[in-house]
C-alpha cells in the first residue's frame, strides 16, 4: 500500500476504532460483584469498592493479525494493548 492507502485504511478500519477512540464499558468485579468502569482500549481496571483489579476477557482483534496494527493505533496503544508496556 501507498502512503495515501495507509492513511484511508487507518481511518475505515472498523477493528481498530474502539482503541482509537476509547468508550466506556462495564464488566462485573471478580471479587465483590461491583460494576467496574474499563474503558475500550484497556486491559484491566481497578475496582472502585474493594481495589481488585479486573482483567478484561480478551477477544481476538485485529491488533492480533494485521500487519499494520502498530502503525494503526499507534506504538504506546499497541504495546499496551499487546501487554508489552
Amino acid at each position: 500500500m501507498d502512503e495515501t492507502g495507509i492513511d484511508l485504511y487507518r481511518k475505515q478500519c472498523p477493528g481498530s476504532q474502539d482503541i482509537k477512540r476509547p468508550k466506556p464499558e462495564y464488566i462485573k468485579c471478580y471479587k465483590c460483584g461491583a460494576e467496574v468502569e474499563i474503558w475500550s482500549d484497556e486491559i484491566n481496571a481497578e475496582c472502585e469498592d474493594c481495589g481488585t483489579i479486573n482483567d478484561r476477557e480478551r477477544k481476538s482483534t485485529c491488533l492480533d493479525w494485521c500487519k499494520f496494527a502498530e502503525e494503526c493505533v499507534g506504538e504506546e496503544k499497541y504495546k499496551k494493548w499487546k501487554g508489552e508496556s
